[in-house]
């Protein structure tokens, strides 16, 4: 007999007033977010186990004399929470003073990471005040990191440890780590090393979970004085078959920068190091435009597509006339769709009569 497995169990809980269904094991923070009460957080993400370190998400719950951890607090059956009190929100505003008094910028680009605008938003929504704790500040900045992609600027570190996780938990690196404790922690690579010196991949993840900008992407900084505002367009990744989303940064219909979607059915949010920082070809001055053809004199030449294609074509029916159709083969680009991998299939299967067709997709 085949056991079927048993499912979640459902309940429902009070959120400001609104009867909300959960299921068995969800947090209050993740009912709340699926009927759309906003509660704020800076150490949460939602592809990471819950922390609980910011404390921005903390609500009042009937029965609880202090308030709590939105997001490890598992909701119960016939649980009674506050969102938003007078009490809440001033905490929640004295908190927002307290991080953005120590940092030393609060208005950062939002070219440095996808999430970079988080406290700037809180900031602002809060109006919070960022010299009201003024005083002694934890983070360093480790400006000497030579790596040409990522910018490690901890002087606008909160501790939220979302880029230490990413790292852990989603990438299963473990290239960063955190040393010491209360103003003097760290954000460090094994034995305080550059980031090429470490098991880092450059995949980028932790720039873009960075809630502050202590992480930025440096290719993308290199727009930040250019004119323009700043679009953005969904798109697939072409450097492999597996068919990552990405939103293409662009100033001016140039592209500056890459970042994963966060809603992307085979990624969610993570890229490899070539989709996220390799683009530079796109606009690059050696970049062909048009087809090459070598003529008489022995150098290639720029010609229009029928003339290329009509070239490729007499090459093809000569090798097949002059050493059978085995002599022929095909190797399809990783970067294709699967529309054009089915194409050349058939090209070479179908128009040669030979199986010899393989791709490049392992890289």
């Amino acid at each position: 007999m085949i056991a079927l497995k048993e499912m979640p169990q459902t309940a429902t809980m009070n959120i400001d007033g609104v009867s909300v269904e959960f299921t068995e094991g969800e947090t209050i923070y993740e009912a709340a977010q699926r009927v759309q009460k906003s509660i704020p957080t800076l150490c949460y993400d939602p592809r990471l186990e819950a922390f609980g370190a910011c404390r921005l998400c903390v609500v009042e719950v009937e029965g609880i004399r202090n308030p709590v951890a939105s997001c490890t607090t598992e909701a119960t059956a016939g649980m009674v929470v506050k969102t938003k009190t007078s009490a809440i929100e001033k905490y929640r505003k004295t908190l927002l003073e307290m991080v953005a008094s120590e940092n030393r910028q609060v208005d950062v680009d939002p070219l440095r990471g996808f999430a970079s605008q988080e406290l700037t938003s809180l900031v602002v929504e809060y109006d919070a005040k960022s010299g009201r704790f003024q005083g002694k500040q934890s983070g360093q900045s480790n400006t000497d990191d030579k790596n040409p992609f990522i910018l490690r600027d901890y002087d606008n570190c909160i501790s939220c440890y979302r880029c230490v996780r990413v790292c852990a938990e989603q990438e299963g690196d473990y290239a960063i780590n955190v040393m010491n404790r209360g103003f003097e922690t760290q954000i460090i690579t094994e034995f305080g090393n550059d980031l090429r010196d470490s098991s880092c991949t450059f995949c980028g993840q932790c720039v873009q979970t960075c809630p502050t900008g202590a992480l930025a992407d440096k290719k993308a900084m290199r727009a930040v004085d250019q004119p323009g505002e700043i679009s953005k367009t969904r798109s697939i990744c072409p450097y492999c078959g597996v068919g990552c989303s990405v939103d293409i940064l662009t100033k001016n219909e140039k592209i500056v920068g890459v970042q994963p979607a966060m809603d992307g059915p085979s990624n969610e949010g993570a890229l490899c190091i070539k989709g996220q920082f390799a683009f530079d070809f796109v606009q690059h001055e050696d970049r062909l435009m048009k087809p090459l053809v070598r003529r008489d004199d022995g150098e290639l030449h720029e010609c229009e597509w029928e003339e290329a294609l009509d070239r490729a074509a007499a090459g093809f029916k000569a090798v097949r006339e002059e050493h059978d159709r085995h002599a022929i083969y095909g190797i399809a680009s990783g970067r294709a769709p699967h529309e054009a991998a089915y194409t050349m299939q058939k090209f070479i299967r179908a128009g040669f009569g030979t199986n010899q067709i393989d791709n490049c997709s392992r890289a």
